[in-house]
């Protein structure tokens, strides 16, 4: 019963709080694009010393290549390294693509809708393995749960799509959601 508590306490939070702080992992493109930020780094400093760059450009090359080891580290190893022998390989234009791919990735945030649902399922298995009348109750309750969440999700799909569908009747809409309560409209502005 314990553990059911907790995946309750965790789907609440989800719901709650959202999943803005959630992150994926880092894929393929951002471990690849960290370790090539680390060796551009690498190579910036090397050139602004060979070139008898000012003292500050050498402090600022050498210091950012100290920082983006820290990049490497947050990622991981890539499984296939990029060319970046020299500046030159570095420059390549298949290098800013994987920038680019990185940036998007890093700002990709899991669904809360999914997240919630998951939960559910879990706390399901995990109530199901308790078994039991505790357990054959849990499962009952978290099958609500997850029905209610999916149909809430509906509703809120659905108004969204109305208000983007009758731009005209958008405020009028608003005005019949003003008797709701205070934590319904942050429920649901959340869940937005």
């Amino acid at each position: 019963m314990r553990s059911f508590s907790v995946v309750l306490v965790l789907a609440a939070c989800v719901l709650v709080f959202g999943c803005e702080s959630l992150r994926f992992a880092p894929g393929e493109a951002q471990k690849q694009n960290a370790w090539l930020h680390n060796r551009t780094t690498e190579v910036a400093a090397e050139t602004a010393q060979r070139q008898a760059a000012s003292k500050k450009l050498q402090a600022l090359t050498n210091l950012s290549e100290r920082q983006s080891r820290a990049f490497v580290s947050y990622c991981g190893l890539p499984k296939e390294f990029p060319e970046a022998e020299t500046a030159e390989q570095i420059l390549a234009e298949s290098n800013y693509a994987l920038a680019d791919t990185a940036v998007a990735e890093a700002g990709e945030r899991p669904d809360a809708w999914q997240l919630a649902d998951s939960a559910f399922e879990l706390g399901i298995g995990i109530a199901a393995l308790m078994g039991g009348i505790y357990g054959t109750r849990a499962v009952r309750f978290l099958r609500e749960a997850r029905t209610k969440s999916n149909a809430l999700k509906e509703i809120i799909e659905g108004n969204e799509l109305f208000k983007r569908a009758h731009e005209e009747q958008s405020a009028a809409f608003k005005d019949a959601q003003r008797n709701q309560s205070q934590q319904t409209r942050q429920i649901v502005a959340e869940l937005k």
